[in-house]
């Protein structure tokens, strides 16, 4: 821990700060939104925030100090939107039963190594362009938000332009600094919504059943590994660690199926989160960038915790702060992984259609633009490297 502390600095608290914020902010509704198509009650959505704020607090946080990498979790998002669909008129006791199948399948995909040999296989190019292609969307969306809130986005532009060029390693927070600053002089800072209280967690007896199994477990499962794992292995190789892919996936795997009967329903490796404490915003050193990871699982700890404030929090944000916020901390790393994507010559082409399906946001029964940005890269780089 005293390591840890040395290597710690103001850049890393702020990185994994902005990290939970971003994260939270951009899914925390469809997360509502499955709970409630679960019919869960105001007691169990609660609780639901609170096993997911804990499960990626502590998993983040262990693995990161465990590595000393920046080693990041997240609730899986299109899972969420899978079950706002697939888990309409199913009771909440199936729909833990399936939350711990799929826990299961998460784990031994992690522990066999299975899941570690396909990532093997997938060129640094691909890896590279993968990545850019997931966060491209928030800085696409940071600039978008000019047209809604042009002073409140124009100034945290500025902020970040000159941050750049006066102090580079701070210059995210000299953005934040400056939109928080902005929005409370134009009294777009709402807090009377917040209710400081702590959660309460609510077990849930698990049921089984084939049809939630088979409806609501492998999709869950198919999502979380293609459009959640997959991107956060990549934005990990991409950033330059070799972290171990199969114990850290068994790691989500476990810890799902603990926090399952509470709301836990599927844990992953993230990636746009993870890219916001992997790049030379969070520290100029790569090796402490680790600290980043840690202070976002102490964060999502404190927010799990305190569960029931977290949609009075989130409000108290504009929108467009939260996005301008994003899209500009994830420049570098955009920057960084087209560098790579684009070195090499002959993986160009692959890699160029890589990152254009997966900026797309294609999404085919039920998996995301990640997955297939990879299938569509691997395909083109098969066909120009074949040989008859």
């Amino acid at each position: 821990m005293r390591a840890m502390l040395k290597d710690l600095s103001l850049s890393a608290v702020v990185a994994g700060f902005v990290a939970v914020l971003v994260g939270f902010t951009s899914s925390v509704a469809i997360v509502f939104q499955a709970a409630a198509a679960l019919g869960a009650t105001p007691a169990q959505t609660t609780s639901w925030i609170w096993a997911l704020g804990l499960g990626m607090g502590l998993t983040s946080a262990g693995l990161s100090l465990w590595y000393r990498q920046p080693v990041l979790t997240a609730w899986s998002t299109p899972g969420a939107a899978l079950l706002v669909t697939a888990g309409v008129g199913l009771p909440m006791a199936e729909a833990v039963g399936a939350f711990i199948v799929c826990a299961l399948l998460i784990t031994a995909a992690g522990a066999s190594g299975l899941f570690a040999r396909v990532m093997d296989r997938i060129p640094q190019a691909l890896a590279a362009a993968l990545l850019a292609g997931v966060l491209t969307r928030f800085a696409l969306d940071a600039f978008l938000s000019l047209k809604t809130e042009p002073v409140l986005v124009g100034a945290m532009l500025a902020a970040y332009l000159l941050g750049r060029r006066l102090w580079p390693r701070y210059a995210v927070p000299g953005v934040l600094a400056v939109g928080g600053a902005v929005a409370a002089l134009r009294g777009q800072m709402q807090g009377s919504g917040i209710v400081w209280e702590w959660a309460t967690p609510v077990f849930t007896t698990p049921a089984f059943s084939l049809a939630a199994t088979i409806g609501v477990a492998l999709p869950l499962f198919v999502v979380t590994m293609a459009s959640q794992n997959l991107p956060g292995v990549a934005a990990q190789r991409a950033a330059g660690y070799d972290t171990p892919v199969s114990p850290v996936v068994a790691t989500t795997g476990l810890a799902t199926l603990l926090l399952a009967p509470f709301g836990g329903y599927a844990l992953n490796l993230a990636a746009i989160t993870a890219a916001i404490c992997m790049g030379r915003e969070a520290h100029e050193d790569p090796t402490r960038r680790y600290t980043a990871a840690v202070m976002a699982g102490l964060f999502y700890i404190v927010t799990g915790l305190l569960a029931g404030a977290v949609v009075g929090l989130i409000a108290a944000f504009p929108k467009e702060l939260v996005l301008a916020l994003a899209g500009f901390a994830l420049l570098g790393t955009i920057g960084s992984g087209m560098a790579v994507a684009m070195k090499d010559e002959g993986s160009r082409e692959a890699a160029l259609i890589t990152f254009l399906v997966t900026a797309s946001g294609l999404a085919l029964w039920g998996v995301g633009s990640a997955f297939w940005g990879v299938v569509a890269g691997a395909l083109a780089l098969a066909v120009q490297r074949w040989r008859a």
